[in-house]
């Protein structure tokens, strides 16, 4: 029979950096790694290149709707989630999960012992400028930028939300504007809260 700790879910809105950070840990702990991204995706980033029903997706739609059916996305798809989590921890897994539809409403729940969950956050500037570099921001079109802007907002509005839910449930918060890497986080998981757990 399994003990100690089996799981560890991150979440948090795009780019700030839960792929990069699910990897140092599975690779450190050498737990296995599971993304949403690989189970359903909803319209993401408009780049490097935007295939013409996300150019549609991003122009034509309000800003209200574009956040409403990213939350609409996330509610869909968090009962396959759970399913997955209590499948793994079930069948004795040991992994980590990764993904913005982890968001802390829905997986404050299931924190115990055998799972820890997190939410990543940086303030507004941060999250801007890591897109529109990774974007290439001001070598694109004007028409692109206009794209680009739309989802940079709903990632930051999603952003704030998801410090706030998590603020209410009790989830860890990391900043990850003020870590000075991704492997300093991972050892602030691994130190603080995931060592303790395992012994």
């Amino acid at each position: 029979m399994v003990s100690g700790l089996q799981a560890i879910l991150i979440g948090g809105s795009s780019h700030t950096g839960k792929s990069t950070l699910a990897k140092e840990l599975s690779e450190q702990l050498g737990w296995k790694t599971i993304s949403t991204d690989q189970l359903a995706r909803h319209p993401g980033r408009p780049w490097p290149s935007t295939r013409p029903q996300v150019a549609e997706f991003y122009s034509k739609l309000s800003e209200e709707t574009i956040y409403w059916f990213l939350r609409v996305h996330h509610e869909n798809i968090w009962p396959r989630l759970h399913q997955i989590i209590r499948t793994e921890i079930t069948t004795h897994s040991r992994f980590v999960f990764e993904g913005s539809a982890l968001r802390p409403e829905f997986v404050a729940e299931l924190v115990s012992d055998r799972l820890l969950a997190f939410c990543l956050y940086a303030d507004a500037s941060f999250l801007r400028d890591r897109m529109r570099a990774e974007s290439q921001y001001w070598q694109q079109s004007e028409e692109q930028r206009q794209i680009i802007d739309v989802f940079i907002h709903r990632s930051l509005k999603d952003n704030e939300i998801c410090f706030e839910e998590a603020q209410k449930q009790g989830i860890p918060i990391l900043n990850v504007g003020t870590a000075d890497n991704i492997s300093n986080l991972a050892a602030t998981i691994m130190n603080n809260w995931a060592a303790p757990r395992m012994s």
